[in-house]
């Protein structure tokens, strides 16, 4: 059997040989003190969880990412090179670059840790292909890592280094990226089960808002009788607002929620926060406006753009230059993400920044037009220096020693 019916091939029953699928197949994952079983599918459930892994996995899939050339103290881009269209175009003949560096990223988010198929022609890698972290098991033996892979139809392979791209987070072993689901259980299951515990709350409908009194005293049947009709007449939202028909004395006292049904409001607004710090992600971008200002709202982007995305890009970058570039193309070419789009103020700032990087001599107009995507226009090359910062020609040249 060839190797893409093995990666692609599919059986009617799926062998369950890791721990998450196991778990995931009787629906458990891992264990929490609030008695919610997380795992990577179901902290996606968390609108919280999805919002910055998707954030996260959109903001890197929309930046062009280039392999470049040095050319003495000149870099170029290297579009002759075969890895230039694995990171521009598309790495395989079913994903876009854009769907790769997104699906890399969740993984990266979801599980610590993506793999991929490289496919060689000639020594150089033409295509890669994306694997089910959960069926790839790293190891390290005698300093060298090597990839036990559970293909689609069972069988399984180990495979070196030189067939899989593996990028990770951050490593205790120096081989697996930790998993952030799994070490954040805790707070991924907290918010869950607030989660549930409100949509209980509100599915109860006039159940929790109101109870039922008497002065009588109802026989069993009375009660029963009484209990099922209330529950399919005025119980849940969608019988909300229904009159009521009491018979037998009764009154309806409304109730509003007590402290501990309503503090759950406040726990999910400190868990959605804190599932933003394991990310990294400002509440803002995941619809948390609280804290953010018009004086900050630039600065928590900022903020975001260097201590979130950065740390994956350079991730990215170093292992394309480690694992997909040969080594006598390693320290000649290199890999970069183009983050400026993210960084770039409004229009105003930007044209001001600008202006002082020409009048200095720093852009040319050319580069800033080119930073606006716009075309080059004649003359638009020329770095000007200032007057005042030009060397006076009078003064390097040599004095007469005999007039000093």
């Amino acid at each position: 059997m060839g190797f893409f019916s093995r990666l692609f091939g599919s059986k009617s029953t799926e062998l369950l040989d890791t721990p998450e699928k196991i778990a995931s197949a009787i629906g458990y994952g891992y264990d929490t003190y609030s008695g919610r079983g997380v795992s990577s599918q179901k902290a996606m459930q968390l609108t919280t969880v999805f919002g910055c892994v998707r954030v996260l996995s959109e903001s890197v899939g929309m930046l062009p990412c280039k392999l470049y050339q040095m050319n003495g103290d000149q870099r170029e881009s290297a579009v002759n090179h075969k890895v230039y269209r694995l990171l521009t175009t598309a790495p395989n003949d079913y994903m876009t670059a854009q769907e790769f560096w997104e699906m890399l990223i969740a993984c990266l988010c979801l599980r610590g840790n993506f793999y991929a198929y490289k496919v060689k022609a000639f020594g150089e890698v033409v295509e890669l292909l994306p694997l089910d972290p959960s069926a790839v098991k790293p190891k390290l033996e005698d300093h060298k890592a090597s990839y036990e892979v559970t293909w689609k139809d069972g069988t399984k392979e180990t495979l070196d280094q030189d067939l899989i791209w593996h990028v990770r987070i951050l490593t205790l072993d120096g081989l697996t990226g930790l998993n952030p689901v799994a070490y954040a259980r805790e707070a991924v299951g907290l918010g869950l089960a607030t989660e549930e515990h409100g949509a209980r709350l509100f599915s109860n409908g006039a159940v929790t808002s109101g109870v039922l009194t008497t002065e009588q005293k109802l026989t069993d049947e009375a009660f029963k009788r009484l209990q099922t009709q209330f529950k399919d007449n005025h119980e849940g939202l969608t019988n909300a607002h229904k009159p009521m028909i009491l018979e037998m004395g009764l009154n309806w006292k409304p109730v509003a929620l007590n402290s501990e049904d309503s503090q759950f409001l406040e726990t999910r607004k400190f868990q959605r926060d804190e599932i933003c710090a394991i990310f990294r992600v400002p509440p803002h971008l995941v619809a948390n406006l609280d804290k953010a200002s018009f004086n900050n709202i630039e600065h928590l982007g900022l903020s975001f753009v260097n201590y979130a995305l950065v740390p994956y890009l350079t991730r990215i970058e170093s292992r394309v230059n480690v694992g997909l570039l040969k080594k006598e193309d390693q320290g000649k070419y290199y890999a970069k993400f183009n983050a400026g789009a993210l960084l770039r103020g409004d229009l105003k700032s930007r044209y001001e920044s600008y202006g002082q990087g020409i009048n200095w001599g720093i852009l040319s107009p050319n580069d800033c037009r080119e930073l606006e995507d716009m075309n080059p226009r004649d003359g638009g090359d020329l770095y000007l220096t200032p007057l005042n910062m030009t060397i006076n020609p009078e003064s390097q040249t040599n004095a007469d020693p005999k007039t000093a």
